[in-house]
């Protein structure tokens, strides 16, 4: 079937409609176009078909379907990915697993939640936190990313810092693999009988099967939060202080910093009482029992102060406090009200290098004539530069794409990795063989094909040209946005 085409009688349609039925098998060019890119500035190919199953049995009969014709498959969420990993390449089937988006099971008791892939992560924690409970990963995207999708990235957040990554939180995994089977990964053990197939899943981005449930793993809400506001009027204090606060012996739920210039697009887009003149800002969280939290808040401000912050705030209660974190988690989007496009990494870099790499970045930002807007993980150094643009000016996506290179190519030489939630995808997939030997990427060949032999399963994602997988695919001329 061509990518272009709108007809509809063909064997592979056909074969999914008499699985899914005529309302949840997309064909319309138009429709289908619209899945050619998710949150990511990559620009794939038009699918051939554009499905949404609703169960597990649906999802491995899409899969066996596609198989049978030999047509590569996309699972995809939402879309909010910034990695291109959802992008089609070639014309390959999209699975929506949005409709899957039930909570199957709570169980208090044993602090583990199943449910289906299309569950938004923010809809889970405001099912549990009236029971005392919450899932821990937070990214950004909270309000629109899937469970799915954070088991596809490992996605992390702001309070991954004190309780680790997606792989964290999940017990175990319903997949359906590319060969059509059903399988349960992980379990309630807490370490597994034989290979960690559960940990191997996480991050795979769609290139091992596609998940059908998740058990995850319920965190206790604290007894004690309290948030700090740190202002500073120098960019290397500021993060000379993340070191600062860690080196004290704290380990925060969460440390992140803003640049001036994101403070100030912030603050217009959300009011959140952040100092507009400020240079930069450390938002601070600690959190546990009552005592032993006001303790880690004062400690917290005592750092600042000596590393040159001009004031410290804490918020008087939870609406304060959430309206702080509101200007943290609607950056991305503060950015909009200055330039219509914007565009980042998520590499991570030691926290000793902070100050040296995001000078550097500043500088290929100007070398570049670009805008630069940093907003961050600072406590485990997962850096966010946006670089902010207008794609309608001439030239200025080759010159926004020449700036991430460097800027991931910076990271790396401090000794920092490709990406921290984000994944791999095609954003990142040529920047491997900088990070890892031909062993390496060999071994991860290796894995990647004893899941999916045939390569149907999200090819051209994550492994470089060379690598032993012979399935990647090149995105189509013009895929820059």
């Amino acid at each position: 079937m061509s990518a272009t085409s709108e007809n509809s009688d063909t064997p592979l349609v056909d074969d999914l409609r008499a699985v899914l039925g005529r309302d949840r098998v997309t064909v319309s060019g138009t429709e289908r176009r619209l899945y050619r890119t998710d949150a990511a500035h990559q620009r794939g190919d038009t699918p051939a078909v554009v499905c949404f199953p609703s169960t597990t049995e649906e999802v491995r009969s899409v899969v066996l379907v596609c198989r049978k014709h030999g047509r590569p498959f996309v699972p995809r969420g939402s879309g909010t990915g910034l990695a291109g990993g959802a992008v089609p390449v070639g014309s390959p089937v999209v699975i929506v697993t949005t409709r899957m988006n039930r909570v199957v099971d709570v169980d208090l008791e044993e602090r583990v939640a199943w449910v289906q892939p299309g569950v938004l992560n923010l809809d889970l924690t405001n099912l549990v936190r009236p029971l005392g409970f919450h899932f821990a990963p937070d990214p950004s995207s909270q309000q629109a990313c899937t469970i799915g999708g954070n088991v596809a990235t490992n996605s992390g957040g702001p309070h991954c810092l004190r309780y680790g990554v997606t792989s964290a939180h999940v017990v175990g995994l319903e997949v359906v693999l590319p060969d059509g089977e059903v399988v349960e990964l992980g379990g309630p053990e807490a370490e597994p009988a034989c290979f960690d197939l559960r940990g191997a899943f996480i991050g795979s981005e769609g290139t091992m099967g596609i998940t059908t449930q998740v058990a995850v793993r319920l965190t206790p809400n604290p007894p004690a939060v309290m948030t700090l506001l740190l202002a500073f009027d120098d960019l290397d204090a500021a993060a000379g202080c993340v070191s600062g606060i860690i080196a004290s012996g704290i380990i925060p739920a969460a440390l992140e910093m803003m640049d001036g210039e994101m403070v100030s697009a912030v603050e217009d887009f959300v009011g959140a009482g952040y100092p507009r003149d400020a240079t930069a800002v450390l938002l601070v969280e600690v959190e546990g029992l009552p005592g032993g939290v006001a303790d880690e808040a004062e400690r917290v401000s005592g750092v600042g102060y000596s590393f040159g912050a001009r004031s410290v705030r804490i918020a008087e209660d939870e609406a304060e406090r959430n309206l702080l974190w509101k200007g943290r988690k609607t950056a991305f989007g503060a950015v909009a009200r200055i330039m219509p496009d914007y565009y980042l990494h998520d590499t991570v870099v030691p926290r000793s290098r902070l100050v040296d790499v995001l000078r550097k970045v500043r500088e290929i930002a100007r070398r570049h004539r670009l805008l630069v807007f940093n907003v961050f993980h600072a406590g485990d150094g997962n850096l966010h530069p946006l670089l902010v643009f207008d794609a309608r000016e001439a030239g200025v996506a080759e010159r926004v794409h020449a700036a991430g290179g460097e800027i991931v190519e910076v990271s790396l030489a401090a000794g920092g990795v490709l990406s921290g939630e984000h994944g791999i995808g095609l954003e990142k997939r040529e920047y491997m063989a900088q990070m890892f030997t031909q062993d390496d990427l060999d071994a991860q060949a290796a894995v990647r094909m004893a899941f999916d032999p045939a390569g149907l399963a999200n090819p051209g994602k994550v492994l470089p040209a060379g690598s032993r997988c012979g399935e990647l695919g090149d995105l189509p001329a013009g895929a820059w946005i």
